[in-house]
């Protein structure tokens, strides 16, 4: 089960050419989207996890500008986002956004969860941006059970893209099996809601 979901390629087709792909396993830092989503932390500075491995394969110089958004804005609260220079990576940007640490899903975290995926598109839009890659926000050290993440990234992701006018194609680009079947069970669950825009969904075997 686990091999054959692995060499698949599931994907929602929205309106107006909007794609919204699912990749796994697979590493957010070759991704050769315009920019690639960062889960940060609120300090900016780099630690574990995506946020580290992301720095260390784009270099310095997207330390140096988080340095200079720190300076501006201290730390960067849950739920917001800022963006970079890509530096070393083949993306061309980074965008910043810090996900809720859960604690038990009555504080907030899911509106937080969702705003991580709405202001990074949003962001994006503003750039000028076609193409962007998420990892799974908060579902490492911040212990967001994975299912539900998966729930409030793909739902608020659909509702972000249908109104964008450069941002055109979203990537999840999952670190494992496991999160890849949670973020392609729920693209297959909230199709058959009334919560998000309608969507298509296409299956190719690789």
């Amino acid at each position: 089960m686990e091999t054959s979901l692995s060499r698949s390629e599931i994907r929602i087709l929205l309106d107006q050419g909007r794609t919204i792909e699912f990749h796994g396993p697979a590493d957010i830092t070759e991704e050769t989207t315009d920019a690639v989503v960062n889960a940060a932390n609120s300090s900016l500075l780099g630690r574990g996890g995506v946020d580290g491995a992301i720095h260390e394969a784009g270099g310095p110089v997207i330390l140096a500008e988080c340095r200079r958004i720190v300076g501006r804005i201290k730390s960067l609260p849950a739920g917001q986002a800022v963006i970079t220079t890509g530096g070393r990576l083949a993306a061309k940007y980074v965008i910043h956004t810090v996900g809720p640490i859960y604690r038990g899903g009555k504080n907030g975290e899911a509106e937080k969860l969702a705003s991580c995926h709405r202001e990074s598109i949003r962001l994006a839009d503003e750039h000028g941006i076609n193409s962007l890659s998420f990892p799974a926000i908060s579902t490492g050290a911040f212990g967001y059970p994975v299912a539900e993440a998966a729930s409030i990234a793909v739902s608020s992701t659909i509702e972000a893209l249908v109104s964008t006018t450069h941002v055109i194609a979203v990537r999840f680009v999952l670190f494992d099996v496991a999160t890849l079947r949670a973020y392609t069970r729920a693209a297959e669950t909230l199709q058959n809601q009334n919560s998000v825009p309608s969507y298509r969904i296409e299956k190719r075997s690789l």
